[in-house]
């Protein structure tokens, strides 16, 4: 049974963007138009230039903003509040999801590789927020991204996290890898399954997964 591989988890760690919301419903594609065009405003591309780079420093170094900080020496703040500027509208409130999540037994927290602001916005239009105890988005890492372990390290020294006593849910496969060495329960949250040993159990369908803990 699932459940008795969560029956000592007191930390319960969710990603935002696809995990919290189907990917069906495309919400990042506006995120990463606002990214290409930021690209090109402030590094002088073009579209298709400023769509390489986004993918490029995506896979180079976690995120895209990790990959301008780094090799652009840009001002993150900007960056996240331009990029973050988008409607909610197709988002749309799941009190089934909210129950599950308000009844798992300890502290529930969202970290994304988002902004702490912009998640709360996500979390509101879902009808969420209620469910969850802290909201700890890349800034609060000092803007590392997932997957970089510290960046787990310093968000969940920062709550309290025991990662023995803790499960990641993330549509991402690369950033369950830090979680599973930290000894934590790892759950993808995904159409399609992933392969890796840090991958202990996959779901298409959250819900449905969270009514079995």
């Amino acid at each position: 049974m699932v459940k008795q591989h969560f029956s000592h988890v007191r930390h319960w760690v969710f990603d935002l963007d696809n995990t919290l919301y189907a990917p069906s419903v495309r919400l990042f594609d506006q995120i990463e138009r606002r990214m290409n065009a930021f690209v090109v405003r402030v590094l002088g591309v073009d579209d298709t230039e400023a769509n390489r780079l986004r993918k490029h420093y995506w896979q180079l170094h976690g995120t895209t903003l990790a990959g301008l900080m780094a090799e652009h020496k840009i001002d993150p703040d900007a960056y996240l509040e331009e990029v973050h500027d988008i409607s909610f509208d197709a988002l749309a409130p799941d009190p089934h999801l909210a129950e599950l999540i308000g009844n798992l037994p300890g502290r529930r927290i969202v970290y994304t590789n988002g902004s702490a602001p912009y998640a709360a916005q996500v979390l509101k239009a879902r009808g969420l927020d209620a469910a969850f105890d802290a909201i700890y988005g890349v800034e609060h890492a000092g803007y590392r991204p997932k997957p970089e372990e510290d960046a787990f390290r310093t968000v969940f020294e920062r709550d309290g996290t025991d990662p023995l006593r803790a499960a990641m849910f993330e549509d991402d496969p690369r950033n369950l890898t830090a979680p599973h060495a930290m000894g934590m329960r790892t759950v993808h949250v995904a159409p399609e399954r992933a392969a890796g040993s840090h991958i202990q159990h996959h779901t298409d369908d959250l819900p449905a997964f969270l009514g079995q803990l």
